[in-house]
């Protein structure tokens, strides 16, 4: 089963099995990974799955969605590689990908 690992503020590395299809914001709830709160259950509503993830990964993923676009606006430190996590569907290709936590998500 593909990968993925969550780095949080600290530094501290979370690296958990990631069913193909499954959002990582899910799959980071599913492993009760600190930092990843997806208040909205993942209708890309709230920011609190923000993340950045790693190069070259950020480039193999899908372009932002205007909502997920519109919802970035508001976080504390939005970086060319924040994402929400939600709207990150495992895939093959994806497998061992990182994503560092913000601290606002503590």
């Amino acid at each position: 089963m593909p990968t993925v690992v969550f780095i949080d503020h600290a530094g501290a590395t979370y690296q958990v099995q990631a069913p193909l299809n499954k959002s990582l914001m899910q799959v980071a709830l599913d492993n009760a990974v600190p930092g990843i709160l997806g208040d909205c259950g993942g209708s890309c509503s709230c920011a609190t799955c923000h993340g950045y993830v790693d190069q070259p990964w950020a480039a193999a993923l899908p372009a932002r969605s205007e909502t997920e676009v519109f919802m970035l606006e508001g976080v504390p430190e939005l970086r060319e590689n924040s994402r929400l996590c939600c709207q990150i569907r495992m895939t093959p290709e994806l497998d061992g990908v990182v994503v560092h936590l913000p601290q606002e998500q503590v």
